[in-house]
């Protein structure tokens, strides 16, 4: 249950991160909304897992896999585009999060 209530804050996390972007400083009003409530309940299922797993494996993962995702949107979407070492950080924070996943003993398979 600990990966599915971290998906879910993710999944919450880029709604309200993505949203954000739209809502241009909270001055658009429905956007505003919809980033309010994705947070909230992005950090409240970031907090489920926080229960048995380690602070610092779930913030990685869930931040990391945060920051992979919204650099995509932001290609595709937003048509923002990103440089080289851009690109190398990402998918440096992406290895990072594959070896938490594959190789901790701490995230508890």
């Amino acid at each position: 249950m600990n990966f599915l209530y971290l998906s879910v804050a993710i999944v919450c996390e880029i709604i309200g991160t993505t949203a954000l972007k739209s809502s241009f400083g909270f001055t658009r009003l429905v956007p505003s909304l919809v980033t309010v409530g994705a947070y909230v309940l992005a950090f409240y299922f970031l907090s489920l897992p926080l229960r048995t797993l380690p602070v610092g494996i779930v913030y990685a993962i869930w931040s990391g896999t945060g920051i992979v995702l919204l650099a995509f949107i932001d290609l595709f979407w937003f048509r923002l585009s990103i440089d080289f070492a851009g690109f190398v950080g990402v998918a440096l924070i992406l290895a990072g999060i594959i070896v938490i996943n594959l190789f901790s003993q701490t995230v508890g398979h």
